[in-house]
Parts: C-alpha cells; structure tokens; sequence
C-alpha cells in the first residue's frame, strides 16, 4: 500500500535523477556484486565471479556501466545479511527480538554508511539520488525473483524498494 501511494510521484523523479547520469563516466562493472561475490584474504577484499547477472544477456552484461550499479549491490546486500541472520535466529522473547531487531537495523546502517563513506571518498561522481536510483532497481529485480523463488523473503526487497522509493522523493523536496 505504501508504495501504491508513492507511485504517482515516483516516474517523474526516476526520470529527472537518470537524467543526472548522463555524460558520466562509464567503466565495466561487475554486474552482479554482492556480499557473496567477495573475499576477505588479510587486509584486502578481493571481488570474485565476473559473469554479470545471470538473468541478463551477455550483450547487455558486457556494456560499460556507471559503478554505482554495482555499489547498489553491495547496499541491497547488506540488508539480506541482517534479515537471512534474523531469519535463522532461535526462538526469542519478546524483549530479545526487538534487541535483535535494533542490533540488525544498526548493522544494516552502519554498513551501509561506512562502504558509502569509503566509496564516496574515492569516486569522483557520487550521486546519492543516483545511487537511490540503482537500489530501487536492483530490489524491484529481487522482488521478482523472490516471489519465483523464495516468495517468503520478499519482504526484504519491498522494504529496500520502499525505502529507496522514499529517499528519491524526499531528496527532490530538499
């Protein structure tokens, strides 16, 4: 319902911010990035499996994109690992899961802002409306494939694309 209201609005916004992206800087992108795609080996993280999203065809994946594609991956990311950890939690009391719950919001945030902090630092064209942009994207893709795969998780994608949703049409009143 929330994103029913939203609708509306929301074309006009998605337009306007694409519009942002146009003239920057394309590169080959991973595609399909997540927290599964990488590893930690001492201090370095080292991204692994570069096919793209399987889904897309190859013509597509092998285009120069913006890199917030993919930084909107590590995002979506980022809430699957806070609520698959909360999903394979025990039985808790009432008072334990709203603890857990807060614990799992604050990761969620607070991986969100340090990955963001760190990446803003080191590109010259961050755009959060943009970035906004690509996570709504990217949950809408979740949300398909939840709903053919795993329609009891599709709830995760629906919050990342209410949220995303949110914060475009916030961004264009301020």
């Amino acid at each position: 319902a929330a994103l029913r209201r939203l609708a509306g609005d929301l074309p006009r916004r998605l337009q306007a911010v694409a519009a942002t992206a146009v003239g920057l800087p394309r590169t080959r992108i991973h595609g399909d990035l997540h927290l599964g795609q990488t590893l930690i080996a001492g201090d370095e993280v080292i991204f692994i499996d570069f096919e793209g999203e399987p889904a897309r065809p190859v013509d597509e994946r092998r285009r120069k994109d913006l890199a917030l594609r993919d930084v909107a991956g590590m995002v979506r990311s980022f809430a699957y690992a806070a609520e698959a950890t909360r999903a394979n939690l025990p039985s808790l009391s009432e008072s334990e899961a709203e603890r857990a719950d807060l614990l799992f919001r604050r990761f969620d945030a607070e991986a969100d802002r340090c990955f963001l902090a760190a990446y803003a630092a080191a590109a010259p064209c961050f755009s959060a409306p943009l970035l906004d942009l690509f996570v709504l994207e990217k949950a809408a893709y979740e949300v398909g494939y939840e709903l053919a795969n795993r329609p009891d998780w599709v709830h995760i994608p629906l919050a990342g694309l209410l949220a995303a949703a949110r914060r475009l049409l916030e961004g264009e009143a301020g």
